[in-house]
C-alpha cells in the first residue's frame, strides 16, 4: 500500500479526471480502474482483489479488458471507489445531450 495518501481533494480530481477520459472514450474500463487502484488507493493487484472478492487474474483481465467479466464483477471492482456500471450511449452527440441535460437539471435544482 502506498505511504502518500492523496487528500480528498486530489483523489476526487484524479477519479473525475479519469472519468472525464473514460466518457470522451479516451480511456477504457480497464485503464481507468488500474489508475485509481494504483495512483489513487495505492493498492497491488493482490490486495486489491481480496478487498473486492476477485481473483487476481479476474482483475488482470479486468485492467487488460481482456476476457468477458460479468457485470457483478465489474460492479465489485468499482465500488470502493465510489463508482458502479452502468448503460451510456455509444454516440458522442447522445452522450453531451445526456451530460448537458443533467448539468441543467442540478442547476435548476439548486436554485
Amino acid at each position: 500500500m502506498k505511504t502518500d495518501t492523496l487528500t480528498p481533494e486530489a483523489r476526487e480530481a484524479a477519479l473525475l479526471e479519469q472519468l472525464r477520459q473514460l466518457l470522451r472514450g479516451e480511456l477504457s474500463e480497464g485503464q481507468v480502474l488500474r489508475y485509481l487502484r494504483r495512483e489513487v488507493l495505492g493498492m497491488s493487484q493482490g490486495d486489491y482483489a481480496r478487498l473486492v472478492g476477485i481473483s487476481r487474474r479476474t482483475l488482470s483481465d479486468i485492467e487488460r479488458d481482456a476476457g468477458n467479466a460479468s457485470m457483478a464483477s465489474m460492479d465489485r471492482v468499482f465500488r470502493p471507489l465510489g463508482l458502479r456500471v452502468g448503460l451510456l450511449p455509444r454516440q458522442p452527440a447522445l452522450l453531451s445531450r445526456l451530460v448537458a441535460d443533467d448539468d441543467e437539471a442540478s442547476a435548476a435544482h439548486a436554485r
